[in-house]
């Protein structure tokens, strides 16, 4: 059986492979920084993802976006698998918006790309890989579609364990409210650079900002101003670590236009100047997002 296996057609790309240790080392270049990445770790694999460190105790289900650098550090003893796909290939699906790749499991206000899975799921997405793994193996004219179904298979059962694991109250909002959530963490991602504060992402949302606030507070999560900044200090450490630019040029391209104002939030947030983060992380130290 090939160890790595791509279906490619029309601008739409998937790949799939078996971890070994030729394949992590692939996977741990730049080779799939451009597409949406999931992958499927038992127990023992270690794996970093953007500055966040995780350890699967478990089998366990990673979604990785696109602009989210990914690390394998440790393999464990069984066979892990790697998915990797572009936007062409399944994204365009509007009416399925919970499910794609603008959905729960790469865009959450929670910042988890991990889903850990019960007992009673391992074989039926352990299934899924498999059957996506032979579709390689004997293709046809129904290829594509029968591996898209599996991923969207894989996606929607992923998201209900990972809504059940993560969302605790929010699990008994009505679903306009998880929409409204999903929209606010959705532009913040599209809109962080040049948007900083909370009445701009209310004023898209056609709130006020103090209700948009509010509907944070009365589920106890992180308020959205903290999710904003956050969300800046993640591409800021991105740059910092995995780019050339000075931190003048990242305060620039963040949309500060007072590089000093910059340096004081980095500060604030971090616990370090951006130079030091720098620094430190070039030495390989373990610098993590607080």
């Amino acid at each position: 059986m090939n160890l790595s296996n791509v279906f490619e057609s029309n601008y739409k790309k998937l790949g799939f492979l078996i971890l070994n240790q030729e394949t992590v080392e692939e996977i741990n270049s730049d080779e799939y920084k451009a597409y949406i990445k999931v992958l499927y770790l038992p127990e023992d694999y270690q794996v970093t993802i953007d500055f966040k460190h995780y350890q699967t105790k478990s089998p366990s289900l990673f979604f990785i976006n696109s602009n989210q650098y990914l690390q394998i550090n440790k393999e464990g003893k069984k066979q892990g698998c790697f998915m990797y796909y572009n936007r062409d290939f399944y994204c365009v699906q509007i009416h399925d918006a919970e499910v794609a790749c603008d959905g729960l499991l790469f865009n959450n206000i929670f910042e988890m790309p991990m889903t850990t899975l019960p007992e009673k799921e391992v074989l039926f997405i352990e299934g899924i890989f498999k059957q996506i793994q032979e579709e390689f193996i004997s293709p046809d004219s129904s290829q594509e579609e029968m591996i898209r179904t599996y991923l969207k298979q894989l996606i929607i059962k992923a998201t209900r364990i990972w809504k059940i694991q993560q969302l605790g109250a929010l699990n008994d909002e009505p679903s306009k409210e998880m929409d409204f959530f999903r929209d606010f963490s959705r532009l913040v991602e599209i809109h962080f650079r040049t948007k900083h504060t909370v009445a701009d992402y209310a004023d898209i949302l056609g709130v006020a900002p103090k209700t948009l606030s509010n509907k944070f507070n009365r589920l106890e999560l992180t308020q959205p101003n903290d999710i904003i900044k956050d969300r800046i200090i993640l591409e800021a450490k991105r740059l910092l670590g995995y780019s050339t630019l000075s931190v003048k040029e990242i305060a620039y391209q963040l949309g500060y236009e007072d590089p000093a104002y910059f340096n004081r939030l980095f500060t604030n947030k971090v616990g370090d100047t951006p130079s030091n983060f720098k620094k430190k992380y070039l030495q390989g130290k373990n610098v993590q997002l607080e």
